[in-house]
């Protein structure tokens, strides 16, 4: 009795074999896509941040500058810590009034790839300061 049952086993386990492998090779495509949308989602999220950080800076650098060099002070270091891929499609504004400086960032969010083909939407970074007054 005990052969019969052994025998029957080593029969399931013989023909379950290939199944496993027909199951992963039809899952492969949604893991690899999950991977695809995930690793977009984290180019989305660091193009949010970096956008937000070249904001700050450049309008840091525009509070401490003489008004008349504050636009090319906050373009500068809007782009300086930016990567080439970022920095190409970049786009810095800053503008003063009321007491106020404020500095805003877009950039392109690339698909799959730094460097490579963009979406159509940009992201963009706010950021806004009081002017400093010179003594």
């Amino acid at each position: 009795m005990r052969s019969m049952r052994t025998t029957t086993l080593r029969q399931h386990r013989a023909r379950d074999r290939g199944q496993v492998t027909v199951e992963f090779l039809g899952m492969t495509p949604t893991i690899l896509v999950t991977l695809v949308v995930l690793w977009q989602l984290v180019l989305v999220g660091y193009t949010f941040t970096l956008a937000g950080n070249a904001a700050d800076e450049a309008v840091r650098a525009a509070t401490a500058a003489d008004p008349g060099a504050r636009q090319g002070a906050c373009r500068s270091a809007g782009l300086d810590k930016l990567s080439g891929a970022w920095a190409g499609g970049a786009d810095v504004t800053c503008a003063t009034g009321g007491g106020f400086v404020t500095a805003d960032v877009k950039l392109a969010v690339p698909i799959l790839f730094p460097g490579t083909v963009s979406f159509p939407f940009d992201v963009t970074g706010h950021a806004g300061a009081v002017e400093e007054e010179e003594d």
